[in-house]
């Protein structure tokens, strides 16, 4: 009898790009490059594991984990060409930089800029760090230019109309109706990420004080956000009648649990939580954990929030490529939310 061997998996894609698309050849690699090797050096892969524990050290998990996933689609491209890590020069990210360029989809679309912009800003990251460590006598990525950016708007904002009809369709009363009614409550009164989201835990959440704090959001920054009234009424709901029940010894750090008392993944959020709700209030839209934060973001300045605010709120460095980061206090942020916001009051 044949025992059958399990399904292997497809290569994860990487902010847009496939492990396959990534590492073909590209047509005109560098001549100075004659001998072909397919595997990496234990030097090169000692230097992957010590940036690894930097970027873990530093970042987010998701960003470390698609900077280093980036790098090393990078270094088998360098492998291919018989390229060791400590010979790269900037002609060579030159010519990796085209072959991202030339890269087609399998419609035979380009990538988008944004998705190469994202892989040359982890080389830029990878060998400033590279060099100022110490490894690197210099930095080739130093004068690597990013590839121009596109100003896109969102895809889907929610009326304020649809918006509440969402939230209040989430009015079951048991553990996991409290944990979505706060949860759409949450996204849409703070704007934060998914991931955000996902890591808080119950002491980064005052009910009283009406404000959460994000710990390493995007760029490793921790802020301060003012909860919504309704946003901190439905977590206090939550944390008394709901997520007692759903609290599994060992296992339950986070604020918001699933059903076992874990993590709920974005995926599940996306699907299971929002979907469900958008369905049941019948908005004819595709809603994400993001649709809520560029709808608040959208309605706060609808409303007549200053757009520093605003880009407060949302843990944005800069507002443009050339605007400096402005801070602004907690009590700023939490005076536009009671005045700007549909649902602060």
């Amino acid at each position: 009898m044949k025992t059958r061997q399990p399904a292997k998996k497809p290569p994860r894609a990487v902010g847009g790009f496939s492990a396959s698309r990534i590492r073909q050849l590209a047509p005109n690699p560098p001549t100075r490059h004659q001998n072909q090797q397919g595997s990496l050096s234990e030097r090169t892969e000692e230097l992957l594991r010590l940036y690894r524990d930097a970027a873990e050290a530093r970042y987010a998990p998701t960003t470390a984990e698609n900077y280093l996933a980036s790098i090393r689609l990078f270094v088998s491209w360098l492998a291919e060409r018989g390229v060791p890590l400590a010979d790269v020069r900037a002609p060579d990210l030159q010519a990796y930089q085209g072959h991202l360029f030339a890269l087609r989809k399998k419609d035979g679309k380009p990538y988008s800029s944004s998705a190469q912009f994202h892989r040359i800003l982890a080389l830029k990251n990878f060998f400033g760090f590279l060099s100022r460590r110490g490894y690197l006598l210099h930095d080739p990525a130093a004068g690597l230019d990013y590839p121009r950016g596109e100003t896109r708007l969102p895809r889907t904002i929610l009326t304020v109309k649809e918006a509440k009809r969402i939230l209040e369709a989430a009015k079951d009363k048991t553990p996991l109706g409290l944990r979505d009614r706060a949860i759409l409550e949450t996204l849409y009164g703070t704007g934060i990420r998914a991931g955000e989201l996902g890591r808080l835990r119950p002491l980064d959440v005052d009910t009283e004080e009406g404000i959460v704090r994000i710990m390493l959001g995007k760029g490793a920054r921790d802020r301060n956000v003012p909860l919504t009234r309704a946003a901190a009424e439905a977590i206090e709901a939550y944390l008394v009648k709901g997520r007692p029940t759903l609290v599994r010894p060992g296992r339950s750090r986070f604020l918001f649990l699933g059903s076992r008392g874990g993590f709920v993944h974005e995926t599940v959020l996306e699907r299971n939580v929002i979907g469900r709700y958008v369905k049941r209030a019948r908005v004819k839209k595709h809603v994400t954990p993001h649709t809520f934060r560029h709808s608040m973001a959208t309605h706060l300045l609808k409303g007549g929030a200053d757009i520093r605010h605003i880009q407060a709120l949302l843990g944005h460095s800069r507002l443009s490529s050339t605007e400096r980061y402005t801070r602004v206090e907690i009590e700023d942020l939490r005076q536009v939310i009671r005045r700007a916001h549909p649902r602060g009051r």
